[in-house]
């Protein structure tokens, strides 16, 4: 259960209660988008510096969750960018994948997150913010700055990609 924190709340405090909710999702976004359990640690933890640092100017005018995980996915993006990250093996294999807080995931749960792991970004993206953190097209479109017949087409075509991978390895 998500605790939201009350008026005169030391910025501290509300670190804490961001670490408590939103630490596990977050893990799973990075991880899918890095596709390295310590990077995957590393950007959340940065996420969290970056949020304490900047917790002065946060304006609310969007939901703490979706300003965590604004910078947790520019945070992502910047690790891509750097040029050493270019140069690792980014294979990663099902028993790679981090156990979900319920314990060991279904093979279905395996197949669906190596699938998704395996889109390009800009579809990837768009299945994590619309299944994984609940977003709305329209909400997704504001947090992307892209039109939402954009958001629905790459929805459409990362689902048909996702369901074709499915498919096929089903088949094997």
């Amino acid at each position: 259960m998500e605790k939201i924190p009350g008026p005169g709340i030391t910025p501290e405090e509300q670190l804490e209660s961001m670490v408590e909710n939103y630490q596990g999702l977050l893990l799973r976004m990075c991880y899918v988008y890095l596709q390295d359990v310590e990077m995957a640690r590393d950007a959340v933890q940065e996420t969290f510096f970056k949020a304490y640092r900047f917790l002065p100017s946060f304006r609310h005018e969007c939901s703490e969750k979706t300003w965590l995980i604004r910078i947790a996915m520019n945070t992502c993006r910047s690790l891509q960018r750097s040029s050493w990250l270019r140069h690792m093996d980014r294979h990663i294999t099902p028993d790679q994948l981090p156990l979900s807080e319920n314990g060991m995931p279904s093979e279905d749960d395996l197949a669906l997150t190596c699938a998704i792991m395996s889109l390009p970004t800009k579809w990837k993206e768009i299945i994590m913010l619309y299944y994984w953190h609940e977003m709305n097209v329209r909400e997704i479109a504001d947090y992307l700055r892209i039109s939402q017949s954009t958001v629905s087409n790459r929805l459409k075509k990362a689902r048909e990609k996702l369901r074709e991978m499915l498919d096929r390895s089903d088949m094997k």
